[in-house]
């Protein structure tokens, strides 16, 4: 008897390909979208069903089946959106989530809205990444570009001299004219005038 059926059978098993970020997120996003109209789908049904039970005050909803979805995204819009959330930074992921959520639950849109809500949440990420992106590096370039230049002109163009100035003022005038004032700490002295 082989004992080869049994080592096999002790082999681990093969572990996923580690996936990319962007896939994950993409992956998170998308997901997330799903979810949403799911659950705005199941609201409008709610909400009509509420509707035609108070018209007919007859409760067959036992008799009904559960509803395939109505609503499906295009190919070409989940395309779109799947271009979209793979440009978004894994950083900028929770926050996207959360933000869409934030604009579903006060908006309340019907399922079509849900994906036009995801896009113009998804492109306010963008624009954040962008305005971020571009402050990051501004800040770099300046970073590098300004000790060495800003210094060394100013080095160049100013001299500091505290006691000479070429710039007359009218206090200075009259601060020539009058005796310099006495020191209230220090006792005057004078030498006695002989006659």
């Amino acid at each position: 008897m082989s004992l080869l059926p049994w080592l096999r059978g002790n082999e681990a098993p093969p572990r996923p390909s580690p996936r990319s970020p962007a896939e994950m997120v993409l992956e998170t996003l998308m997901v997330e979208l799903a979810g949403q109209m799911r659950e705005a789908e199941r609201q409008q049904r709610e909400r009509s069903h509420a509707v035609r039970k108070v018209c007919t005050r007859v409760d067959y909803s036992w008799l009904a089946s559960a509803p395939r979805p109505a609503y499906d995204l295009s190919p070409g819009e989940r395309l779109q959106l799947e271009d979209v959330c793979a440009k978004i930074h894994p950083a900028y992921c929770g926050p996207a989530i959360l933000r869409f959520r934030q604009l579903v639950a006060e908006q309340e849109p019907e399922v079509q809205g849900v994906s036009r809500l995801f896009r113009s949440v998804l492109q306010e990420v963008l624009e954040r990444m962008e305005e971020e992106e571009e402050a990051q590096r501004l800040t770099r370039q300046w970073s590098l570009r300004a000790p060495r230049s800003t210094l060394t002109a100013f080095r160049s163009r100013a001299r500091i001299a505290p006691f000479a100035s070429d710039i007359h003022t009218i206090s200075e005038d009259v601060e020539r004219d009058t005796p310099p004032p006495r020191a209230w700490s220090l006792p005057e002295f004078r030498a006695r005038k002989e006659d």
